[in-house]
């Protein structure tokens, strides 16, 4: 069955529509990360006994219509997928400069419920890869948790290579790891 929809660029000041695709997901299971002496890095999926559902926009300060007071000194684009009765999906990245080149950095990917494993997701990562080229982005880096086992998969399956791993990202989160992924565009 197909899903129709079309990639736009969206204005900042359609953040209030944005912000009504959900970020939740549940979370059923986890990755545990085995860092080697070699280097190599091992995630095993692990199912947890409580599954919960986790919604990043339910984390104070971090609604997307804080976005732009927290992102003014970046540049910065939000795509979303558009079907007939609203938004089913959106992305926003911004351009990072570094000291040695300038980074894209994928802050927000968000799927509509209905319209998750419909090429959604997909459509607005080949989105933004080209807006990181167009803006002179040799890489692009996106932030993600071992709890959120569908987004790693999901970045791995886009080409994306797990490069850093934080166990103390967030003290307010003991049991959450922050993995960092990045792709060379």
């Amino acid at each position: 069955m197909s899903f129709e929809f079309e990639i736009i660029q969206l204005p900042p000041g359609e953040l209030e529509q944005y912000a009504r695709v959900p970020i939740a997901f549940e979370v059923a299971s986890i990755l545990d990360v085995e860092e080697r002496t070699t280097g190599a890095v091992l995630l095993y999926e692990r199912l947890i006994q409580q599954p919960y559902i986790k919604d990043y926009d339910s984390i104070e300060g971090a609604s997307p219509t804080l976005w732009p007071g927290l992102f003014s000194e970046f540049e910065w684009q939000m795509f979303a997928a558009k079907v007939s009765n609203g938004l089913a999906g959106g992305a926003l990245a911004l351009v990072h400069p570094r000291e040695d080149e300038r980074v894209m950095v994928l802050h927000d990917l968000r799927v509509s419920f209905e319209a998750r494993r419909r090429g959604v997701g997909q459509a607005l990562f080949r989105t933004l890869e080209s807006w990181g080229r167009a803006k002179g982005c040799p890489v692009l880096e996106v932030e993600t948790q071992n709890i959120n086992v569908p987004a790693c998969k999901f970045y791995e399956s886009q080409g994306c290579k797990l490069t850093e791993i934080n166990r103390a990202a967030y003290p307010e989160l003991p049991h959450e790891i922050q993995l960092l992924w990045r792709k060379r565009l």
